[in-house]
């Protein structure tokens, strides 16, 4: 643990399950350092054990076997620099273990499935990103996953992600109408018929009008650019690549919106696509090509889905770096 932090920065991961949010994790504590961040996953909420929910026939999506009360007094006591005892939730047992310590932390990260349902608990957050897979590649993901490693039938898998269609779409979906940035993995538009979903489409959906958050954008601020980056200075083989940048309105918010189709074959390339974004809260030029290939073997490194990661990270660093340097002159102002 480093030294005790003046001021706790709270960040919000949401998303459903398999949706990527632990790779998203993996590139954040590359980027702070393990210490300097806590991460709590909200299952630990869980008010009912999967037993209790079979009885019952309420599913953990459900905001009813979820202990919402407490995760606001707990996540507030951290926010306040107070040591907690956390319940632990056990996925193998399916029951809930004696707590454990968590002391403040300069970042703490509280990512599951429902991190900005209850407003209390978002009113907390100083920043949060919601990861949005589309149901064409979450079930083909799903299906590839399930029946090469599980041995599941197609009835099987549509059965599973049928189930918690009602339950996903009433208590988890809405709540990307809350987050800052939204990070939307789609089929591309690339090839017609592509069923695989291995080439994707991904667009980072950028609030306007955050305090303290710059939207990333391409070439020029607010204008509407489609473009194709292959040539020279790309290597692209088929079906290539197509970026897109814009103004949009998400959830009555307006929002700038990146997008990336297709995928990297050389990512020591994305350098070319960093010279022509701006505002990406990098600290040199390259750095997020750089953070990319630090580790190239995450899924996603060669689509937008890691690209924008990154990108959102950076945009989590400077808002850890903007609400800690006020912290500091507040206290001095204080001490003149």
């Amino acid at each position: 643990m480093t030294s005790k932090p003046d001021r706790v920065v709270l960040i919000g991961v949401a998303g459903d399950s398999g949706c990527g949010k632990s790779t998203f994790l993996r590139r954040l504590t590359d980027l702070f350092g393990e210490d300097f961040v806590t991460v709590i996953c909200l299952d630990d909420y869980h008010s009912l054990d999967r037993k209790q929910r079979k009885e019952t026939g309420i599913t953990a999506l459900d905001p009813r076997a979820n202990n919402f009360d407490l995760m606001y007094e707990q996540v507030k006591a951290l926010k306040n620099g107070q040591s907690i005892d956390k319940p632990i939730y056990n996925h193998e047992t399916g029951e809930l273990d004696p707590p454990e310590r968590i002391d403040p932390n300069h970042i703490i990260v509280i990512e599951g499935l429902h991190p900005l349902h209850d407003e209390r608990v978002r009113s907390l957050l100083d920043f949060s990103v919601y990861l949005d897979i589309s149901d064409e590649v979450k079930i083909a993901w799903k299906i590839q996953r399930d029946m090469a490693e599980r041995g599941h039938t197609y009835d099987d898998v549509m059965a599973a992600i049928n189930a918690r269609r009602p339950d996903f779409e009433a208590y988890i979906d809405p709540q990307k109408g809350h987050a800052d940035v939204v990070i939307q993995v789609l089929p591309t538009n690339l090839i017609k018929g592509e069923t695989e979903r291995k080439v994707l489409r991904v667009r980072m959906v950028q609030k306007d009008g955050v305090e303290g958050f710059e939207p990333a954008y391409l070439f020029d601020e607010g204008s509407t650019i489609d473009w194709t980056p292959c040539g020279r200075k790309l290597t692209c083989s088929y079906p290539g690549i197509k970026m897109f940048y814009g103004p949009d309105t998400y959830y009555d918010h307006s929002v700038s919106v990146l997008e990336v189709d297709g995928q990297f074959d050389e990512l020591e390339e994305v350098i070319y696509i960093e010279k022509h974004l701006s505002k990406t809260s990098a600290k040199y030029e390259g750095e997020v090509t750089h953070l990319l290939l630090q580790h190239r073997e995450y899924p996603g490194s060669n689509n937008g889905t890691g690209l924008f990661q990154v990108l959102t990270g950076l945009k989590m660093r400077a808002t850890y770096e903007r609400l800690t340097s006020k912290e500091a002159k507040t206290k001095v102002a204080a001490n003149v």
